[in-house]
This record gives C-alpha cells, structure tokens and sequence, in this order.
C-alpha cells in the first residue's frame, strides 16, 4: 500500500509537540496545574461535593503509593468500573502515578461482560461504584488473579476498602514511577457496537497529545473554562472531555453520576453555567424535543461538541436557532483516543465532519489501499501521536487495525466539492443497493428532518428475492401515531430528498434503538 502524502491530499502537517522521554501523564498534568497557582482552584464538582486540584493531587499521590505498597507493580492492572464522580479522577490519576495500568471500563455492563474483562486483562484490583460492588463480589470466584475490590464512596458494604480507607494508608507527596513517554498508561475497552469487546493499550504521551492538538486548538480550552460531558469518563470522548481536556489547561469539570436524561443534563448546565458542553446526537436529539427546554439566556454554553454518530444537519441547526451556539461535530475512536477529524467555531460545515485536526493525516481509500477519487466513498484511516500501540491478547485485530503509522477506522467517508468530510456509514453498515452504494447515515439524516421522527437508524434487510434493500426504524416524536399512512410519507419524503434507490422499502416503529453505553446506535442488533 502507498502511505505517500501527496500534495493533493486533505492533511495537516503536524504542529511540533515535544514530550520529553521520561515522562509521567499523571504528574505532568498535576504538576502544570500546581506550578501555575491554581492549587486552590476548584478541579471537579460532583454530586457530592468538590475538589482543588492541590487536594486532587495529594489524594492521587496517596492513592498511587498505597498501590505499590500494596505490591502491584508496573504495568499490571488495575479494573476501574466507577460511575462519573471525584474518585474516578482520584484513581485513574493515582494508578497512572504509580505506574499501574488502571482500565476505565463501561459502567452499564453485564457480570458476563465484565468477567471476560477482568479474565483478559488479569486485573489485581478492581475499583467499582456501590451500585456495582455485589456483581464484583460474586465474580470473585470467576476471577483468580483478581486480589482486591475497592469501593468508591464512605462506606465499605463489604468490600477490602474503600478508596478514601486505601488513600489514608498512603503518601500525599508520592513522586511517582520513573515511566516513559512510551510506556503504556491505562487501557480502554472497545463499545462493543461491532462485537467483542477489545482492550485498547494507549501510552502516556497520549492524554497530552489530544488535549494539545483538539482540546486546545479546536476547542480553545483554557483554566476560565468549565467543562461538562454528558459522555461519561470510561468512554474516549468522555475521557478527553472531562479529564484530559480541563486538567491539561486548568478548567473546572462538573460530572454527573446519573443517566444522561435530557432533564438531568439541562440541570447542571443551569445550575453550574458550564461554557463547554459535550455530548452525542442522541442526546441532542431529546434535548432539543424535551418540553423542559431552558430558555437561552438560562445557559453559558460557549460551544458544544457532538461524537459517536454522525451529527444530522437539522439537529446543529435546530440547536443553533435555540441557543446561539455551535455544536462542533467530530469523529475520535477507542484507538485514536479523541477527535481527529472536526468542523471548528471558524470552519462549520453542517452535515459533514469537517476537516483533520491539525497533528493528525488522514486518508480515503479503498479495497486495495488505492486513494478514492474526491466525491467516492472511501475506507478512512489515521496518522497520528494518539493512536493505541495494540489491542491487548488479540494480535490478529491488532495487526487488522494498526498498520505501522496509519491506524484503521472501520469508517467509510467522501470528501465533497468543498474539502469537507462526509460521514457514509461504518465500513460494515454500508448497504449495496442495486449494485450502488447506500450510506445508511444519509437515509437517517434525511429522515430525521421529517417533523414526526424523533430517532432514525437504517440497515439492510433481504427481500423476497434475497436482495438487500434499506429498512428505517423509527422512534416518533412524542404524541405521534405509527401507521400505515405515516409510513407511506416518509417513504415519499425520502424519495424526494434522496436518489430512489435508497428510499427504505420497510419502516418499523420502536419505542427506542438499541444503543451502547456511549451512544452509538448498535445496529447489527437491529439486523439480526
């Protein structure tokens, strides 16, 4: 394959970060904050309470030492299955401290899932919410190389401690491991929207590398900023939102344990007047139809940002004409960390994805790695200093994916007349019709602009001559009827906006779409 960048390609050269070799993601970003002045600074407020980052650091430092003293040593792992509150930055800071891999898995998980987990990844301690802690207990006996369960919260219910208990055994001053830039740091696990779960190995130089490259030149982040991510911490974007994006330049964070409803989420961006709002199209989508919608002037929001699906044009324009800003739409993965490619504040091109972020290439391509004249449709990969060095004990996806500097999205995009990058669907989602490609998130944007969908996800479906054609599932804007009426003028309204080969042949109405943790619709559940 040619990874030659040609003049003509759509890339950015990458701006010059440095990171010294040895190097420790944890200390670095206590230590800006701390040299800058801002120990008394508020870092984090939960449901709870709050914390500055001078006490964020001791309690961290505490945390990381009573680890290695405890005898994990470097590089084993650590489960953290928290929901979004103080002690979730408390640990993975601490674990990464002390050079202990902490693994920041999905709160909304199965025992199942989360014994396949703890099996492959071979954590010693795990660190889990109350509401979590029987389900470890009773894995204990599934799990042998698991030693320790933490519980997050005051009360021990059982557990070998709670974090405050393991913090107090510790030392507030810890310096820390002697890591590298390029030493794994922590791992995520993969949303599971295409399958098996992956653990997704990411080196310290990463936090830092897409809180310089996205965080600060897309977003413009900055210690007057306060941040608030509907997405929770466990997932890539969550983590940059509200971990690596605010610690790196000073900002305030507010995390929120519970489900991210339209009516909780609306709460804390009146209450705590957050400038930086982060969520998925999903979320959007029911704030802008809920009937407790706050009026502009109730919200500080400077920015929004948008990940996971492919944001509808009518959705960045509905809540444009309702709160005066931007939502910025991206795409990041589990392997590149964050967001790679984005429209930006200055560079908003509804309906696309806009353009790379500076620091990262990227390429279209297609079955035999050949680039994709501009307008076709293209398999998407990545150059970057974000991407993961693997996936943990899965050395054929691993081999799939990371293909020496380019990393393998899985994503299929063209780039239109204007240079921007036009979302086609997941290289899996993607349907033939009549010998023509259909882009499954095109349908769905175009049928979301009708007044009565409130959701929209389309896949394939045979018909009666085993030929795939396209088949919409419907959530329907409150107080709306499903019947046969409804569903011959959407039929008829797609036909208008689209080419006729991809109109769906059926439309099927739910009450709601089968979706992971994160937000991304799981569309193999819809065609199965």
């Amino acid at each position: 394959m040619n990874h030659n960048l040609s003049s003509a390609d759509h890339s950015v050269v990458p701006p010059q970060i440095t990171i010294p070799r040895q190097y420790n993601a944890a200390r670095d970003l206590m230590g800006r904050n701390l040299e800058a002045g801002r120990g008394d600074k508020t870092a984090y407020i939960d449901d709870q309470g709050s914390i500055t980052y001078a006490q964020l650091d001791a309690r961290s430092s505490a945390f990381g030492s009573k680890l290695n003293s405890l005898g994990l040593q470097q590089e084993q792992r650590l489960f953290l299955c928290v929901l979004d509150c103080i002690d979730w930055p408390v640990a993975f800071l601490g674990s990464i401290k002390a050079g202990v891999l902490p693994i920041a898995a999905n709160t909304l998980l199965t025992p199942k899932d989360y014994a396949y987990m703890l099996n492959d990844s071979r954590a010693k301690v795990a660190v889990v919410s109350p509401v979590h802690l029987e389900m470890f207990l009773e894995l204990r006996n599934e799990v042998p190389t698991l030693e320790m369960i933490v519980v997050a919260g005051d009360e021990r219910l059982g557990a070998d401690l709670t974090v405050a208990e393991l913090e107090a055994g510790g030392d507030s001053a810890f310096v820390g491991a002697d890591t590298t830039c390029d030493d794994p740091c922590f791992w995520l696990y993969s949303s599971g929207s295409t399958g098996a779960p992956k653990g997704t190995v990411h080196i310290h130089s990463s936090i830092i590398q897409t809180a310089e490259l996205f965080g600060k030149q897309v977003l413009q982040i900055s210690e007057d900023d306060t941040l608030f991510s509907a997405a929770k911490l466990f997932f890539a974007y969550g983590l940059g939102n509200g971990f690596s994006f605010p610690l790196a330049f000073g900002a305030k964070t507010i995390l929120m344990a519970e489900r991210p409803t339209p009516d909780a989420v609306y709460k804390r961006l009146v209450e705590h007047q957050p400038t930086v709002f982060c969520g998925v199209p999903t979320l959007y989508a029911g704030m802008l139809a809920s009937s407790n919608k706050p009026a502009k002037d109730q919200l500080a929001v400077r920015i929004g940002t948008s990940a996971g699906e492919a944001l509808p044009e009518e959705l960045q324009t509905r809540w444009r004409d309702a709160f005066g800003t931007e939502i910025i739409d991206g795409i990041g993965s589990t392997e590149m960390l964050h967001v790679f490619l984005s429209n930006r504040l200055d560079d908003v091109a509804p309906g696309t994805t806009g353009k790379p972020v500076p620091g990262y290439e990227v390429k279209l391509i297609d079955a035999e790695g050949n680039e994709v004249p501009e307008g076709e449709i293209g398999d998407l990969i990545i150059k970057g200093p974000s991407s993961a060095i693997m996936y943990w004990n899965n050395r054929p996806k691993s081999v799939a994916t990371f293909r020496g500097d380019w990393t393998f999205s899985g994503d299929k995009y063209l780039i239109n007349e204007q240079g921007y990058y036009v979302y086609a669907g997941r290289s899996d989602d993607m349907l033939k019709v009549s010998g023509i490609y259909v882009s499954p998130a095109e349908v769905e944007a175009t049928l979301i602009k009708h007044d009565a969908v409130l959701e929209a996800a389309v896949v394939g479906a045979a018909d009666e001559n085993e030929l795939i054609k396209p088949k919409a599932f419907i959530v329907l804007q409150q107080g709306v009827a499903g019947d046969d009426v409804l569903r011959a003028q959407l039929k008829d309204f797609v036909k208008a906006n689209l080419a006729p080969h991809k109109y769906p042949r059926w439309f099927e109405f739910v009450e709601d779409l089968p979706k992971t943790a994160t937000g991304k619709i799981q569309r193999f559940k819809l065609r199965a």
